[in-house]
């Protein structure tokens, strides 16, 4: 456990510094039916939606989060801790907050979502640096110049282009949990409705999901682009 954690630290420590992120680096992990919860993590004195989890997180604070302290059940379908409503499924929901012209446009929404591709009965949260566990994805929120760096860091050994899926809702739950757990690959988010309505994310910032089998990789080549091309490009 404290090679993991030692591990985790070196991780968010080479991101933070070489990146120049705002914030922590974030450990997710899903938590499947069969295991049991990582231990050391407290649950919320309060329900909150995953994307409140997160935002808390890159601050430092640390979640347990069974189902029972989730309160947005449309992250927790996406997390595949329960099944989608039909409230939700026939975009009902969705369309009553008035982004959609129809329900049937925001259920469409909801039909080609990416759910994770496992049943889990909750996630753990918590600042990369005091991850006691192998998480699934890392989440990053900081302003597009240093999420940029995601793009290189994934083309880097074999070339080609990224491509981002998002829509106006799930950015915490589904763009950057969900979907780097179903490709494999990083994926960035503007952020969405949910996100910018209850989290401290700020208008100039996005978000990024990265699968944690990538993080050794990223930062190696990290260390490489500390005192090489980075200092080539414009940062603040």
């Amino acid at each position: 456990m404290s090679e993991i954690l030692d591990q985790n630290r070196e991780y968010a420590q080479v991101m933070k510094d070489v990146m120049k992120l705002r914030y922590e680096p974030v450990a997710i992990k899903l938590v499947r039916e069969d295991e049991e919860f990582p231990e050391g993590y407290e649950e919320p004195a309060e329900q909150q939606s995953h994307c409140q989890s997160i935002f808390r997180a890159k601050d430092g604070k640390a979640f347990k989060m069974p189902l029972a302290c989730h309160n947005c059940m449309v992250g927790a379908s996406a997390l595949n801790l329960i099944d989608t409503s039909e409230k939700i499924a026939s975009g009902e929901f969705h369309a009553g907050i008035g982004m959609h012209d129809s329900a049937a446009a925001a259920s469409k929404m909801i039909g080609d979502r990416m759910i994770v591709p496992f049943r889990s009965k909750g996630d753990v949260v918590c600042p990369l640096k005091d991850a006691n566990f192998v998480p699934d994805i890392v989440a990053i929120d900081d302003i597009p110049e240093r999420v940029y760096w995601i793009v290189p860091l994934t083309t880097a050994e074999e070339g080609g282009r990224m491509q981002f899926s998002t829509s106006p809702f799930q950015c915490a739950c589904e763009d950057v949990v969900a979907v780097p757990m179903c490709t494999g690959k990083p994926n960035i988010s503007l952020g969405c409705f949910g996100c910018r309505k209850k989290t401290d994310m700020k208008p100039d910032e996005v978000a990024a999901g990265i699968p944690y089998a990538m993080i050794p990789g990223f930062v190696e080549h990290l260390k490489k682009y500390k005192d090489g091309v980075m200092t080539k490009a414009k940062r603040d």
